[in-house]
C-alpha cells in the first residue's frame, strides 16, 4: 500500500512542478480559450447566448491542461512498469502485455484526436477541407478507435462478460465488441460535454477513479492499481489550478482521452453495470446533450431549455461553484454505492 500511495504523491509532485511553466507556455503559444461573443450560430437559442455571456470571462484562459496530464501519466506509467514491474512482480487481471497496450492505446489514441480538435478550435482552422473534419467524421474516427480497443478487450484479453452484481455473470460472446465500443465512445463524449464548468469533470473523474482503485485493489490488478494511482495524483495537482476560477482548462485532448480511458478502466475491472452507476453524473450530462441533439434533428424542437444539464442549472440561477460542489457530492454518493455493489 505504501508504494501505491507513494505513486500518488510522486505523480502529484511532478505534475505540480510542471504546471506553472506549462501554463506560461500555453500563454506564449496563445493556446487559450477564444472569445465567442461575436460569433453567430445558425438556429441558436437565446439561452445559448445567455450561457455564452456567463462564460465570457473565461476567454483568454489557457486550455490544454490535458496535454500535460496525458504526457505525465503515460510517461510515469511506462517508467514505473519498466523499472519496478519485474522487481515487484506486477501482474494484471488479464494478459499483462495486452492490458498495458489497451490502456496506452486508448489514453494516447483518443488524446491525439482531442489534441487535433483543440488545435482546430484555438487557431481557427476551417472545419472542412484539408485542416478540418466535420463532426460526423470525428465521430467515425472515435468509433474506429473504440472498436480497436473493444476488439482488444475481447480477442486479446478474453473479456466477454457482463457482471450483474450479486446475481450472475453473463457471457455475451462477440456482442461484447459493439457494446464495449458504444460505451467507450459514449463515455468519451459524455466526459467532454461535462467539461464545461471549472473543476466539474476532473473532480468527478477523481471520485470515479478512487472507486475503481478500491475495486482494483480487491482484484489485485497491478496494472489498474498503478495506472489509477498515477492518474489520481496528476488530477489532484491539476484540480488545484482548475477549480473556480480556473487558471487552466482541460481541453479536448484531456476530455476525449480521459472519458474513453475511464470506460476502459471500468471494463477492465469487469464491472460494466457498476461502471455506469459510479460514472452516473457523466452519463446524465451526456444523455441530456444526446437527447437535445436528437430532439432538434428529428422533432424540430428543443427537449430542454439548454443542454447539457449543468448549463440548465446555470440558467435557473445556480452559481458555478454550487453546481460543481453538488455534482461532486452526487458523484461521491454514486461511487460509494457502486463500490458496495461491486463487492457483493
Amino acid at each position: 500500500m505504501h508504494f501505491y500511495f507513494g505513486l500518488v504523491i510522486v505523480a502529484f509532485g511532478v505534475t505540480m512542478m510542471g504546471m506553472v511553466p506549462f501554463i506560461n507556455l500555453l500563454y506564449k503559444l496563445k493556446f487559450t480559450r477564444q472569445s465567442e461573443m461575436g460569433e453567430i450560430r445558425k438556429n441558436a437559442s437565446a439561452n445559448f447566448y445567455k450561457i455564452r455571456e456567463m462564460h465570457a470571462v473565461k476567454a483568454g484562459v489557457p486550455t490544454g491542461g490535458g496535454i500535460w496530464l496525458t504526457v505525465v501519466v503515460a510517461a510515469m506509467f511506462a517508467v514505473v512498469f519498466g523499472v519496478f514491474g519485474p522487481a515487484r512482480g506486477f501482474t494484471g487481471g488479464y494478459n499483462l502485455a495486452g492490458e498495458l497496450a489497451t490502456i496506452f492505446f486508448t489514453f494516447i489514441g483518443f488524446g491525439l484526436l482531442g489534441f487535433y480538435d483543440d488545435v482546430i478550435k484555438i487557431f481557427g482552422y476551417k472545419k472542412t477541407g484539408f485542416f478540418g473534419l466535420r463532426l460526423r467524421h470525428k465521430l467515425l474516427v472515435q468509433i474506429g478507435l473504440a472498436l480497436v480497443v473493444a476488439g482488444s478487450l475481447f480477442a486479446w484479453l478474453g473479456i466477454d462478460v457482463i457482471n450483474i452484481p450479486g446475481i450472475a455473470h453473463v457471457r455475451i460472446g462477440w456482442w461484447y465488441v459493439p457494446l464495449a465500443a458504444f460505451l467507450i465512445t459514449g463515455f468519451a463524449n459524455a466526459f467532454d460535454f461535462t467539461d464545461g464548468l471549472d473543476g466539474l469533470s476532473c473532480g468527478l473523474l477523481t471520485i470515479c477513479l478512487l472507486a475503481f482503485w478500491t475495486i482494483a485493489f480487491r482484484a489485485l490488478d497491478h496494472v489498474l492499481i498503478v495506472f489509477i494511482a498515477l492518474w489520481v495524483g496528476s488530477l489532484l495537482a491539476f484540480l488545484y489550478f482548475n477549480v473556480y476560477p480556473a487558471r487552466i482548462m482541460l481541453g479536448n485532448m484531456g476530455g476525449l482521452a480521459f472519458g474513453a480511458t475511464l470506460a476502459v478502466v471500468g471494463l477492465l475491472s469487469g464491472k460494466m453495470l457498476v461502471m455506469m452507476i459510479i460514472s452516473g453524473v457523466f452519463l446524465v450530462e451526456g444523455l441530456s446533450s444526446l437527447l437535445q441533439m436528437l430532439s432538434k434533428k428529428f422533432m424540430k424542437h428543443r427537449l430542454f431549455p439548454i443542454a447539457p444539464l449543468h448549463h440548465w442549472l446555470q440558467l435557473v440561477g445556480w452559481e458555478e461553484p454550487k453546481i460543481v460542489m453538488r455534482a461532486w457530492l452526487v458523484g461521491l454518493a454514486l461511487a460509494i454505492f457502486g463500490v458496495w455493489l461491486a463487492v457483493l
